[in-house]
């Protein structure tokens, strides 16, 4: 009777342990599916170049495990399901068949499902490159299985999933890692600008850069350097200002603000005797 109780003993510690580790194979296979998935090789070729030591390494280990998507993929949910389809046969013999419906769906609905792809929504570069080398060796076991639905998706839905951003998607991108979004970024106003015109200068046209002649601001060949037009020019802050004659449409030149620096407003001189540097015409 003492022999029978320690089989009995050790048979139950054994189901629970089996559980226990399917529960948590099921966790893993979920989580994976949510970390490795959802990162693009693109994603992860940047972050091995340009990331952080860190996320530099793991992502190394990760990417020729993401190569193959949907045998990834497949692998996975091959896995997942094993582990979640096999754990109702061991709840059933410790309780009731109702029992074990209720504590299966408990236990993988919380411990593998919830906790798994909350965990590897925060730490799935980590946790993926961790598991790379096992996750290649269930890719092997699951091969014979995994790889024909995989060509079957291959086939049906193309191999490369992977799309970059393009002009539009990519301005916003910078858009919204500057400071002045809010969400954490380093760029500055400054540096998103310049990266934004350099994305739209495909379609910008020499029109789009100029400044209208109503609101361009030059000077009267006739007009006097005295003390409120030198102000003026200062004001504005050019480092060079055009010159026109009667009429603002009639450029005739431009003159260089540091040639101002010799004279004094007091002597009110002229601008046609100061030097003016002619400007490329088509006329």
């Amino acid at each position: 009777m003492a022999v029978e109780y320690r089989c009995c003993e050790t048979g139950f510690f054994i189901r629970i342990a089996i559980i226990t580790l399917l529960v948590l194979f099921a966790g893993l296979m979920s989580g994976l599916t949510l970390g490795l998935m959802s990162m693009s090789q693109v994603e992860l070729e940047v972050l091995v170049k340009s990331g952080t030591p860190s996320d530099s390494k793991h992502a190394a280990k990760i990417l020729p495990v993401v190569k193959r998507q949907h045998l990834l993929l497949c692998t996975l949910l091959i896995c997942n399901a094993a582990a979640m389809e096999t754990l109702p046969i061991f709840l059933d013999s410790l309780v009731t068949a109702w029992g074990a419906i209720i504590l299966s769906v408990t236990l993988i609905l919380m411990f593998g499902e919830i906790l798994p792809q909350a965990v590897c929504t925060r730490y799935g570069l980590a946790i993926g490159a961790a598991m790379a080398p096992v996750v290649q060796i269930l890719v092997w076991i699951c091969f014979p299985v995994a790889y024909p639905i995989s060509k079957l998706l291959d086939h049906l839905l193309g191999k490369d999933h992977d799309a970059l951003f393009r002009r539009a998607e990519l301005k916003t991108l910078v858009d919204l890692h500057g400071n002045e979004a809010g969400k954490g970024g380093e760029l500055t106003h400054d540096e998103t600008t310049i990266i934004a015109g350099a994305l739209e200068l495909t379609k910008k046209t020499a029109r789009d850069a100029m400044t209208p002649i109503s609101e361009t601001f030059a000077i009267d060949i006739n007009a006097k350097l005295d003390r409120d037009l030198m102000m003026l020019i200062l004001e504005k802050g050019h480092s060079r200002v055009p010159v026109y004659y009667e009429q603002l449409t009639n450029i005739i030149g431009i003159i260089l603000v540091k040639n101002f620096l010799t004279i004094h407003p007091a002597d009110e001189m002229p601008v046609r005797n100061v030097t003016i540097r002619k400007i490329p015409s088509k006329r």
